[in-house]
């Protein structure tokens, strides 16, 4: 008769996370998660562990299996707050700054690639680990910024969708109305997903579709010159009269909610942690998606920059001009033709704001999910975060409704709450995918390493100026200013200590950190 052996103490301390790891809220379900099949000559691979380090032969099928996710991600950088900047950058610096939204948008990339680099190789999305990796009063301080930087994303997307109603409508329906439809898109969103993720990611590729098709009508309309194009893009100019318009393009594309939205949109293929070269794989594909993805997008941004670079730059409309009467000064400017350009922009406007709502509720879930750990009913989730946004934008559509420079200057308020979340995105990010106790053998190098950390001061410092300028401008008085300082001051204090805390992570490894490293070596 055999006696049973008492499990040791590091035993039992995996049991623990491993049924604490089940009551604990992750981005797919195993069952909602798309199967990577695995091709004929790729079957020795996975049967021989002297292999599993070995990255499959590059394949277009599989390409396409791992295509979607980052066409979901590149919808921020499509959004009705960055058309704004596009159209004012374009009226108000012509062709100048082309260059920089090139830039801007490899920037962006940059980011965007670590993101998925650390989602599919810890299994676990940013706001996860955000969740196992600061004390509890760091990680409601980072969830809190998250979700207002997410709130004022929302509210200029719904903003845009109810001004795109409005166009579409002929003036029918008023701006209140046009939220109340969008509202909706939650429950078009719930839909979707019930039809599983590829379906979801179809109706995205519509929708992007729709704003290619659209812009690049208006391009066609307007005829921009090809040779000032070509010359924005390639040759940098900076000008004291747009520094303005310059912070605001880099400012736009790097959007805090979605650098958590791309970590947990990955997680939606089947990846074997246990095979370094499967994860390597799916870390190359995604890359490859994403930069097809943002290529698009650039594209898209630039048909947007030269149409009002080419119609108001130099104008006197170009310093009045903003995403409630763009549409109206195209019409002036270039008439009906075949299909009326006003609508041609409503239609561009209504694809960007709705795909960019559908993917904030998306990011709300994902955020909420992490950083509370919240076992809700998608449902319940999705009318909750989506709550947190229609509420406010309800309010600011009755009050608003009828004065076009009120919504801009709402518009530059909501730009500066996103700008001020930036940080708590970017220095988490960056700090827990250099670590080796969180990425193993996928952690950055000390080349990429610098390069990213470069690029997060440059957002960081650009956005700073943006902050300043505007506060300068519009914050006045003793009262105030003493308000502002005080909370400057903690909020200085506060990304400190993040670095610091990212520089100096804890050598031990949290309890899902070490069923990671038990179960996988990474």
């Amino acid at each position: 008769m055999m006696v049973p052996q008492e499990p040791d103490e590091n035993s039992l301390l995996l049991n623990r996370v491993v049924e604490s790891e089940e009551d604990e809220e992750t981005a797919y379900e195993s069952s909602e998660k798309i199967e990577i099949r695995i091709e004929e000559n790729e079957i020795n691979l996975d049967e021989d562990e002297d292999s599993s380090s070995t990255v499959p032969p590059f394949s277009w099928k599989k390409l396409w299996l791992f295509t979607g996710p980052g066409f979901l991600m590149s919808i921020a950088f499509l959004d009705p707050g960055n058309l704004e900047g596009d159209l004012q950058a374009g009226a108000i610096a012509g062709y100048s700054l082309l260059w920089l939204l090139m830039w801007a948008t490899i920037m962006g990339l940059l980011i965007q690639l670590l993101s998925a680099r650390l989602g599919v190789a810890t299994g676990r999305h940013l706001a996860e680990l955000c969740r196992e990796e600061y004390p509890p009063w760091a990680r409601f301080a980072i969830w809190f910024m998250t979700e207002l930087a997410l709130i004022g994303a929302d509210i200029q997307e719904v903003i845009g969708s109810a001004i795109a109603i409005q166009i579409l409508s002929h003036g029918v329906l008023p701006l209140w109305a046009g939220v109340i439809i969008t509202a909706l898109d939650c429950f078009i969103f719930l839909f979707l997903e019930n039809y599983g993720v590829r379906k979801l990611e179809a109706v995205f590729a519509v929708l992007i579709g729709m704003m290619a098709l659209s812009f690049a009508w208006m391009f066609g309309e307007t005829k921009p010159s090809g040779k000032e194009l070509l010359i924005g893009v390639l040759v940098p100019k900076l000008s004291s009269k747009t520094i303005r318009q310059a912070v605001g393009v880099v400012g736009c594309v790097i959007m805090p909610h979605n650098v958590y939205l791309h970590s947990a949109l990955v997680q939606s293929r089947k990846i074997d942690p246990n095979k370094k070269g499967r994860v390597q794989e799916a870390i190359n594909y995604y890359s490859i998606e994403s930069a097809a993805a943002l290529l698009i997008s650039f594209v898209i941004n630039l048909f947007v920059t030269t149409v009002f670079a080419k119609g108001f730059y130099d104008s006197k409309e170009a310093d009045n001009i903003g995403l409630v009467n763009a549409g109206q000064y195209l019409q002036e400017k270039y008439g009906g033709g075949v299909f009326p350009i006003l609508y041609i922009w409503g239609i561009g406007l209504l694809a960007a704001g709705q795909s960019s709502t559908i993917t904030g509720t998306y990011a709300g879930q994902f955020i909420m999910g992490g950083f509370l750990n919240l076992r809700l009913k998608k449902w319940l989730r999705s009318l909750i975060t989506r709550s947190f946004a229609i509420v406010p934008t309800m309010v600011v559509a009755l009050v608003f409704d009828t004065s076009d420079a009120t919504l801009d200057s709402l518009n530059e308020w909501l730009n500066v709450l996103q700008s001020i979340q930036i940080p708590f995105a970017l220095i988490p990010l960056l700090c827990l995918v250099s670590k080796e106790q969180v990425m193993g053998i996928f952690k950055i190098g000390p080349t990429l390493k610098m390069v990213a950390w470069s690029v997060a001061v440059l957002v960081m410092l650009i956005n700073g100026y943006l902050l300043v300028d505007f506060f300068s401008s519009e914050v006045s008085g003793i009262f105030f200013s003493s308000a502002v300082c005080a909370v400057t001051v903690a909020y200085v204090a506060f990304i400190i200590y993040l670095i610091l805390r990212g520089i100096s992570l804890p050598t031990w490894l949290s309890q899902a950190s070490l069923k990671r490293f038990t179960q996988t070596g990474i």
